[in-house]
């Protein structure tokens, strides 16, 4: 799993990014977690990421899916969730995130969702670091609805290091 992120999701990543942004560097693998560090503008960005470990919907053809959870320390955020969803959404929609029993509306936009605020962001980040099961349920641009699954094994491992490695 380690590998189809660097090698999937970091080539969108560095096209959303601004210049100067180095190659991620895995920094510890946790089951069903993996956490990463790279510099952009001379500045260290962490993040933990996994792919779902079962997707269901009709569709014929999908991308990679990832949730994250993101620190950039240099611009003052943390705990930022967010999923890229292997496909467009349908605009205006929202995608209903499960945590266990905590259930959390996200907006979206072309492929990615994530929390309207910091604090959400915070509770996102506090249930599945605690959780043993999340869900993610969307609704694509040729109104097909996904809902994806994701093991949190070792997820509370990762957070804690991406958050040592960038000093949060």
């Amino acid at each position: 799993m380690s590998r189809l992120i660097v090698f999937v999701f970091i080539p969108l990543l560095l096209i959303a990014m601004p210049s100067q942004a180095g190659e991620p560097r895995l920094i510890g693998s946790y089951q069903d977690w993996d956490a990463y560090v790279f510099t952009e503008n001379d500045n260290k960005v962490c993040y933990m990421a996994a792919r779902p470990k079962k997707g269901e919907g009709e569709y014929k053809r999908r991308g990679d899916a990832f949730a994250m959870i993101t620190h950039r320390p240099a611009d003052g955020t943390k705990d930022v969730f967010s999923y890229i969803t292997g496909y467009t959404y349908k605009p205006g929609s929202e995608v209903t995130l499960q945590i266990d029993n905590q259930t959390f509306k996200l907006f979206t936009q072309d492929e990615t969702a994530w929390a309207l605020d910091s604090e959400t962001d915070s509770k996102i980040a506090s249930a599945l670091r605690n959780g043993s099961k999340m869900t993610v349920s969307g609704i694509s641009s040729r109104n097909t609805k996904t809902k994806d699954h994701f093991g949190l094994s070792g997820s509370g491992k990762a957070y804690d290091k991406i958050t040592q490695e960038c000093g949060k």
